[in-house]
């Protein structure tokens, strides 16, 4: 891979300065050499390597090829931790953690006992997860830990920012390996206001022009689940007999990833429809062909609601870049950008930052539990906007998660061990003490435990973790209720019907 040979620059540069910023391009395998060297050189063999992945996903992934580099099972040298799912051993050496489940770990333990290195892989994509924990990160390592090793590892980030956040640290940069990408722009204009329906009438005459046209497999990228399910209905009988169809999104199983990553068989080609998952955190063997629809699905926070919502905007040229180098990892490819060259030339050049956009209230409850309510000693790239964060505090008292001078209560520290927004983590914890009307969701008197493991299936159901998330069902609380009983895929449901 090409980081190998920067390998042992990188490691002395770590040695003598402690930190570095590591620039390398999808592809270059910095996610998975750079862990593995670190665990085996001194003094970073004495710990643990923590590697922080912005996605559930991305980290079980990225486990399975180092452990399948050593010839091992995840679990031994290498593992992993996600919500609700882990796999390590006693001899785990290199663990690959979300960022939400490592500020918990830092949140308990600031001094990161037993850990030697800690890894912020993609902070390019500077999701406020990321940046709150190299943050706090960094902030420990001056205070409590100044013999953690830190790096910062990005493919498309200007480094000279994150370095100067840094306290200067070094930047190593590493070319990759790239082959050139033809680049085709859309005689006509997207679509300004984009349907499922509008973007996956716009991709799917590019899929077949792809498949008529050129060799190899093809990357589709879309902006959501919603757009890969109509396409993946619309094309399953539609493609020729030698192209397999899988989709690529977070919630997939495990077989269903390892389908959607590995190489198609000999004789075949593949046709993968997958979210911004795929634009950096993973690679997929054999692909040749990107379809780009020019789209992501991102959160913003509107302060006159208090509320954040999903919309679907353009995608940034730094993003549309990460896409179209896809296409040029085994040979040179080619990228149908499904916008005109007019309009790129309009698109912001980075997306951004979720810090700036971003419900506030988890950050303003984890920097309450921090002891920095303002964030304002914090290494920020961005600090987060005063206003909002102000109002998510007030927010946080209401559900009695922060006293009026700020301080956490026990029920907020309690809130933020859930990993729910502090709306649905409120409820989760009073719904035990609260005498819950059942005749109106028709149902018996409940239980304390009861009443609870209802407010746990509505917190899944109304989050981001919906288990019928890919269900044709209303938005009715009452009939997804019946569906998950009916199904019995929530077992602390039924006995309280």
């Amino acid at each position: 891979l090409p980081i190998e040979p920067l390998l042992p620059q990188l490691l002395e540069t770590l040695r003598v300065h402690g930190r570095l910023v590591l620039q390398a391009p999808p592809g270059a395998g910095k996610t998975t050499r750079v862990p593995l060297a670190l665990a085996a050189a001194e003094p970073w063999s004495q710990g643990r390597v923590l590697v922080l992945e912005p996605r559930r996903l991305a980290a079980k992934l990225a486990a399975r090829q180092m452990a399948r580099s050593l010839g091992e099972a995840v679990g031994e040298t290498v593992g992993y931790r996600v919500r609700l799912d882990s796999c390590v051993g006693p001899n785990t050496r290199v663990e690959l953690v979300t960022d939400g489940l490592f500020l918990r770990l830092l949140q308990e333990d600031p001094a990161l006992s037993g850990v030697s290195a800690v890894l912020f892989d993609e902070v390019h994509e500077r999701g406020i997860g990321s940046d709150l924990a190299l943050a706090l990160t960094w902030q420990a390592r001056q205070l409590l830990v100044p013999d953690l090793a830190v790096v910062a590892m990005s493919a498309t980030l200007d480094a000279e920012p994150l370095a100067r956040l840094l306290d200067n640290a070094p930047v190593l940069s590493s070319e990759g390996r790239a082959f050139p990408v033809e680049t085709i722009y859309a005689e006509r204009p997207a679509p300004d206001q984009p349907s499922p329906r509008a973007i996956a009438d716009q991709v799917r005459p590019a899929i077949r022009e792809a498949l008529a046209t050129q060799q190899g497999s093809v990357l589709v990228f879309l902006p959501g689940q919603a757009e890969i399910r109509r396409l993946m209905e619309q094309l399953q009988d539609a493609l020729p007999a030698d192209v397999e169809l899988t989709p690529l999104f977070g919630d997939l199983d495990a077989r269903a990833q390892d389908a959607a990553v590995a190489a198609a068989a000999p004789g075949r080609r593949k046709v993968v429809l997958a979210t911004a998952l795929a634009e950096s955190s993973l690679t997929i063997d054999g692909i040749e062909v990107v379809i780009d629809a020019g789209w992501s699905r991102v959160s913003r926070f509107d302060p006159s609601t208090g509320l954040a919502r999903l919309l679907t905007e353009k995608a940034a040229v730094a993003q549309a870049d990460q896409r179209r180098g896809r296409a040029g990892r085994l040979g040179p490819g080619v990228c149908w950008r499904l916008w005109t060259a007019v309009d790129q030339q309009r698109r912001p050049l980075q997306p951004q930052p979720e810090i700036l956009s971003s419900d506030p209230a988890p950050l303003a409850l984890e920097l309450a539990l921090w002891g920095s309510a303002e964030g304002e000693e914090l290494a920020f790239l961005d600090p987060p906007p005063s206003g909002p964060l102000q109002q998510a505090r007030v927010l946080l008292q209401e559900l009695g998660a922060l006293l009026p001078n700020g301080q956490p209560t026990p029920r907020g520290r309690a809130m933020a061990a859930l990993g729910l927004h502090p709306r649905l983590g409120a409820m989760v914890l009073r719904a035990a003490d609260l005498q819950l009307p059942a005749t109106a969701l028709k149902l018996p008197p409940l239980s304390a435990e009861q009443r609870q493991a209802l407010a746990c299936v509505m917190a899944a159901l109304l989050g981001e973790r919906d288990p019928l998330r890919q269900d044709a069902v209303g938005a009715d609380l009452c009939l997804r209720l019946d569906l998950l009983e009916q199904r019995g895929r929530a077992g602390a449901i039924a006995p309280i019907r």
